[in-house]
């Protein structure tokens, strides 16, 4: 017996929605299959800091991450609290995560070659930033001349006191960072003492760039020199606050001129007051917008464009080396706050 009309009709209606069905799951899948693919495609860049204890670290965070977002990629951050072996799992779970780039501030210079080590091992790309990572095949270092701001911190001093005894209270000597500062300070002072104008009572390095052990360390320097000081090369700003709170407790807080770097807003307070003589400013936005560039570049396969080589105990690490800007209280309006990086408001309160 044959099929009715209308029965063919309802199996043709029956056959159009399966099919009609079919094709929207498949635009469905599709869809979902261009969205995972978009996704994987993003550029994920890792930026792992030092600790976010001090101010400064702060800014680079915000203003690394905004900056990648705004260059259409995103980013993760982790601190390592000053701690290696916390960086070291830190790098490891970003590139588990499948990071395009690292971007990396070494808590210490040394042992950080292993993060390097263990990305190229992913065929990660690693930039340093701001501190240099050693002995390692590091591909590139984004920082200011640091020499540079060990010169800036000594001439400045000079300007105020030219002979004496002088005391120089170094950063942590496991961040090369420090040592270029003590470097570029004693291209300046080297003269000075050989002449016999400059007594070097005290010159050591500061544990972890810790504060307090500056403070520990000058208020030994004063006793054993009978609270005779005549200048003080702090490293940066934190080690500054340190040396400045030992100064006050024998009465020589603004007495005697201090250095300092990183232009944070205590010490530019303590500047414009007259208890810190300078600071330097390394322009934050310059250095977080560049890293990011560089970064998001790289993670595009493009030519990197750099201005400098640094040496880093086993290789020349092609290097984007920005400038450092002195800050007294006779231009901090035409610096810091001109820049927008500090606000006169908060400075002057």
């Amino acid at each position: 017996m044959g099929i009715s009309m209308k029965y063919k009709m309802l199996l043709v209606i029956a056959f159009l929605f399966v099919t009609g069905c079919s094709q929207t799951e498949q635009l469905s899948i599709s869809e979902n299959q261009n969205k995972l693919i978009s996704n994987q495609e993003d550029i994920y860049i890792g930026f792992l800091l030092d600790t976010l204890q001090d101010e400064r670290w702060y800014n680079d965070k915000e203003l690394f991450e905004s900056e990648v977002e705004k260059l259409g990629g995103r980013v993760k951050t982790l601190a390592a609290n000053g701690s290696s072996e916390v960086q070291i799992s830190q790098a490891e779970l970003l590139l588990e995560e499948g990071v395009d780039v690292l971007v990396v501030v070494p808590q210490d210079a040394e042992s950080s070659a292993i993060i390097v080590e263990m990305a190229h091992e992913r065929n990660v790309k690693v930039v340093s930033y701001d501190r240099l990572i050693r002995n390692a095949d590091l591909d590139y270092y984004i920082s200011f001349d640091n020499e540079k701001v060990g010169e800036l911190q000594a001439t400045e001093i000079l300007n105020h006191v030219s002979s004496g005894e002088f005391a120089y209270v170094g950063g942590a000597e496991s961040d090369n960072n420090a040592v270029l500062f003590r470097a570029g300070a004693m291209k300046v002072l080297q003269p000075l003492i050989e002449k016999g104008d400059i007594t070097l009572v005290s010159d050591g390095y500061t544990d972890g760039w810790n504060p307090a052990v500056a403070e520990e360390n000058m208020d030994e320097t004063l006793r054993r020199n009978g609270n005779q000081i005549d200048a003080v090369i702090a490293a940066n700003d934190g080690t500054a606050g340190g040396v400045i709170r030992a100064l006050a407790k024998v009465g020589l807080d603004g007495q005697v001129p201090v250095s300092g770097q990183d232009a944070e807003l205590a010490a530019v307070q303590r500047v414009v007051n007259g208890t810190q003589t300078m600071t330097v400013y390394k322009s934050i936005n310059m250095l977080a917008e560049q890293a990011a560039s560089v970064a998001m570049r790289i993670a595009k396969q493009e030519e990197i464009e750099t201005n400098h080589t640094i040496e880093n105990g086993k290789v020349s690490v092609p290097s984007i080396l920005l400038e450092p800007i002195t800050v007294t209280k006779d231009n901090v309006k035409e610096t810091v706050i001109k820049e927008g990086y500090l606000k006169e408001e908060d400075i002057y309160k």
